[in-house]
């Protein structure tokens, strides 16, 4: 069975009426180890784009390479094991980073993490609607990602994110098969407060 044809609507019922998007896109690990055309991938960059910057300093900044490339290996090698035991189909791997600095060393405004990580969730919206699975991960080796892709240090590193094309679930490692199922959320007011605490 692929994840493809697994409806997260079937998994998740919204508390109140939002469009169907936000609890259908997951973070599916099923991959059909089909390349990425280019175009898809910056088309998931052009959704990114637009998202919301403080005072539009836009300082995200995403690092990637495609399957079947000397820098695919280098990425995948940044993966801790249990990630790399169901990402070794990925078509694409990125690297979600944010701008500290610009390049003549001025501080960008405090909130550069949380521009990229908007941005990131227009990449993962942009994803659902193309059918493709997208799956954040922080499991990776930060300090060897900034040494051998040469970030500077002006950049800050965030997560790394896998993108590829629904693949069968029966694939995955067993552990990792009973996880192939959309999550749920927190009710709603769990997480919001009138005025202050």
């Amino acid at each position: 069975m692929k994840n493809s044809e697994i409806n997260p609507l079937d998994h998740r019922t919204p508390q109140y009426p939002i469009d169907i998007l936000f609890p259908k896109r997951w973070s599916p690990r099923a991959m059909s180890g089909e390349p990425l055309v280019h175009e898809q991938l910056l088309r998931l960059f052009e959704a990114a784009r637009w998202a919301p910057s403080a005072a539009n300093r836009q300082e995200w900044f995403f690092l990637y390479a495609h399957r079947d490339t000397p820098e695919f290996d280098t990425f995948f090698s940044l993966l801790n094991e249990g990630n790399q035991a169901w990402c070794h189909k990925s078509a694409v791997l990125v690297l979600v980073l944010s701008e500290n600095k610009n390049a003549e060393g001025k501080p960008m405004m405090r909130t550069h993490p949380l521009s990229a990580g908007m941005a990131l969730m227009n990449i993962l919206l942009k994803a659902t609607v193309l059918g493709l699975v997208s799956h954040p991960m922080l499991g990776f080796d930060e300090m060897r990602a900034r040494t051998e892709l040469h970030i500077p240090e002006r950049f800050d590193i965030h997560c790394m994110v896998t993108i590829g094309h629904p693949g069968e679930i029966e694939e995955l490692p067993e552990f990792q098969q009973k996880r192939e199922i959309p999550s749920q959320r927190k009710p709603v007011e769990e997480f919001i407060q009138q005025g202050g605490f």
